[in-house]
């Protein structure tokens, strides 16, 4: 069986950032690494779940939004993908760091927390989507932006 490619990445160099995954045509998978893999620190369901209602939202309503394809969660809860159509890297980056901030300055009610937005509307916090957004932004802030994974 062939292996996929994000089987391949040495996982114990990998920092926190965001990198390009691959390139499927026009479709670019980014892969937004929150946490050290392997470092024992995981994002917790709540803070996973929380974080993709606020940044799905706001990424989809942004200048890039009609070429978001996907953003989600990664199931070893160290980071997030976010697919893109058609879009350069550093727009990416630039529009991934001003959701960011909308989550981080958000002030009203977490997007889709009713019952009948939501399967699992009770396990959401607007206040951990700000953390993690808070945290995250501030490693992309502070680092240039390669888009490739440490060798």
């Amino acid at each position: 069986m062939e292996r996929i490619a994000s089987f391949s990445v040495d996982h114990d160099k990998i920092t926190k950032g965001i990198y390009i995954s691959r390139i499927d045509g026009d479709i670019t998978t980014y892969d937004m690494r929150t946490r050290v893999p392997n470092a024992g620190e995981y994002m917790s369901n709540i803070t996973m779940h929380s974080v993709e209602h606020m940044f799905a939202t706001y990424v989809r309503n942004s200048e890039i939004g009609k070429n978001v394809i996907y953003f989600g969660p990664m199931g070893c809860r160290t980071g997030f993908y976010l697919l893109v159509r058609n879009t350069e890297p550093a727009d990416v980056a630039r529009v991934v760091k001003k959701v960011l901030a909308q989550i981080c300055d958000h002030d009203g009610e977490m997007f889709g927390a009713a019952r009948k937005e939501c399967g699992n509307y009770l396990e959401l916090d607007l206040n951990e989507a700000k953390k993690e957004a808070r945290a995250y932004l501030d490693v992309l802030e502070s680092a240039d932006i390669t888009f490739e994974y440490p060798q």
